[in-house]
């Protein structure tokens, strides 16, 4: 990423490793970090699955993963990854043909863990077919599934627990002569999932895929997320993240990108940085925010946009967005655009108003975005 100068405090100096490809989508190196998120539906449900993976793609995620634990699924994929718009990671556990069909169906990645899906032949027949099909793999750890010799060795689940099974796993794809991968370090506990990530990225180069597994419900979970996968983010580490909810994947996908945008390592839609109110606004600033999200939702393009409810703070937070709103007296308020106080909107008005000039933005940065690309 590009270094800030200016506030050399903001600067995040990401860990170097190799890149890989998850179909289209780079995946490590320089490339930037990609959110991901998994289909719930039954995956032999293929127009429910379709629709879900067609949802999670509108809202952002540039992979998505679907179960494949039989072969009925493992049929299904082929007319999934056919009408998906993003790459398609097949989740396999234990049955290595189930790793072979996906490759076949078009899978762009096969999460595997290969000391788990038989003898050193069966993991070959895997390795084979990803490269006859240009998969790449991702290795997954989970703290709630290590191997029974890690268990006995440490006890518990630990972060050398952890670190060990994920090289254990590296090195049969090594010895494979097989290097199109990523790993994870999974666990739903916030502690251990950082210290595993820690110890994995100084072992290995090879790209990272966060996740706090199970880590809850919508608010429970994204707050457990933000803080585990906040934190190894702004010390560099990872290059694919997943947050796991017990919700609608498309939640985890806006949640996802809250977290990287809060950083400032991917932008994508409307930046709202809004007050949580008082007694002091000069309109209903709760309810404003939740209406402008939902209409704004549509918008692609990286901006900002400031709704405060007094002019305690809302004129300096105005200067730092393209688009604003401050709350003032005699049922109206000032619109900022460009960080300059620009005209006066009455409260009832307003809504409507911000709309239309946050696509009139967008609209703008679109085309300078588009003039300065074929000028290249």
């Amino acid at each position: 990423m590009s270094l800030n100068h200016v506030r050399p405090w903001r600067n995040i100096y990401r860990r170097k490793s190799r890149q890989i490809m998850v179909g289209s989508v780079p995946v490590g190196g320089d490339a930037p970090i990609s959110v991901q998120t998994m289909t719930n539906t039954v995956t032999t449900d293929i127009p429910g699955t379709i629709a879900q993976v067609q949802a999670a793609a509108e809202a952002g995620a540039d992979i998505v993963r679907v179960s494949v634990p039989d072969e009925a699924s493992s049929k299904a994929l082929r007319e999934i990854t056919r009408e998906s718009p993003v790459p398609i990671v097949a989740d396999i556990h234990f049955h290595y043909r189930r790793g072979i069909e996906a490759a076949e169906a078009g899978a762009a990645c096969l999460r595997i863990n290969p000391g788990n899906i038989g003898s050193q032949d069966r993991v070959r027949e895997v390795i084979q077919a990803a490269r006859d099909h240009g998969c790449s793999m991702r290795i997954g750890v989970n703290a709630g599934s290590l191997e029974k010799h890690l268990l006995e060795k440490y006890g518990e689940p630990c972060p050398e627990a952890m670190v060990e099974s994920g090289m254990d796993h590296i090195r049969i794809l090594e010895d494979n002569g097989f290097h199109e991968f990523k790993i994870s370090v999974k666990a739903s506990d916030v502690f251990l999932a950082a210290a595993a990530y820690q110890g994995i990225a100084e072992a290995t180069d090879k790209p990272i895929h966060l996740g706090i597994t199970e880590a809850g419900g919508l608010t429970s979970g994204t707050i457990k997320s933000a803080i585990g996968l906040g934190n190894l983010l702004w010390m560099g580490i990872g290059d694919t993240i997943r947050v796991s909810l017990s919700a609608d994947p498309v939640e985890e996908v806006k949640v996802g990108y809250e977290i990287l945008k809060s950083l400032g390592l991917r932008h994508r839609g409307v930046n709202i940085i809004s007050c949580p109110s008082c007694a002091r606004q000069g309109f209903d600033v709760i309810k404003t925010v939740e209406e402008l999200e939902r209409r704004l939702e549509h918008i692609k393009t990286p901006m900002s946009l400031s709704i405060i409810g007094c002019v305690v703070n809302g004129p300096g937070e105005a200067l730092m967005t393209d688009v604003g709103f401050t709350g003032g007296g005699a049922g109206s308020g000032m619109v900022y655009l460009a960080g300059k106080a620009s005209h006066k909107m009455s409260n009832d008005q307003m809504i409507d108003h911000i709309v239309e000039e946050v696509e009139k933005k967008a609209a703008e940065l679109e085309a300078e975005a588009a003039k300065a690309q074929a000028a290249e």
